[in-house]
C-alpha cells in the first residue's frame, strides 16, 4: 500500500464521475437545483450562528445541557458546526460578531427572565 489509499482507484473513480457531472449534467441541473437548495443553505447558516451564539451565552456543552439541550443534540450539532467551518464552536471567530455575554445576561435578566443556573 503506497498511501492511506492504496493504489487511489477509488479516488480516480470518483474523480472521473464528478469531472462528468461537472462538465455534462451540472450546468444543465444548475438553474433547477441552485434555487431548490438556496433556503436549505440560508436554514444551516442560521442554525450554524445560532449554536454558535448560544454555545457562548450558555458557557459551552454543560451550559447547553444545563439549558435543557440533550446531549446528544449538543454532539451533534458540534459535529455538523466543525465538519461545514472547519473548527470548534469554541475556537470559531465570527468576523464582524463579538458576543458579551456578561452584558446579554444583564440585559436579558431585565427582559426575558433570570439567568439560568
Amino acid at each position: 500500500m503506497a498511501t492511506p489509499e492504496g493504489k487511489g482507484l477509488a479516488r480516480k473513480a470518483w474523480e472521473s464521475y464528478v469531472g462528468v457531472i461537472n462538465k455534462k449534467i451540472y450546468p444543465s441541473v444548475a438553474p433547477f437545483i441552485e434555487p431548490a437548495l438556496q433556503p436549505l443553505g440560508r436554514q444551516v447558516v442560521e442554525d450554524l450562528i445560532g449554536f454558535w451564539v448560544m454555545w457562548h451565552l450558555y458557557g459551552g456543552f454543560e451550559g447547553l445541557e444545563r439549558f435543557g439541550m440533550h446531549p446528544s443534540t449538543i454532539w451533534r450539532k458540534v459535529a455538523r458546526f466543525r465538519k461545514i467551518t472547519g473548527q470548534h464552536p469554541d475556537e470559531f471567530e465570527m468576523p464582524g460578531i463579538t458576543i458579551d455575554a456578561k452584558a446579554y445576561w444583564r440585559s436579558a435578566g431585565k427582559k426575558v427572565g433570570r439567568r439560568p443556573r
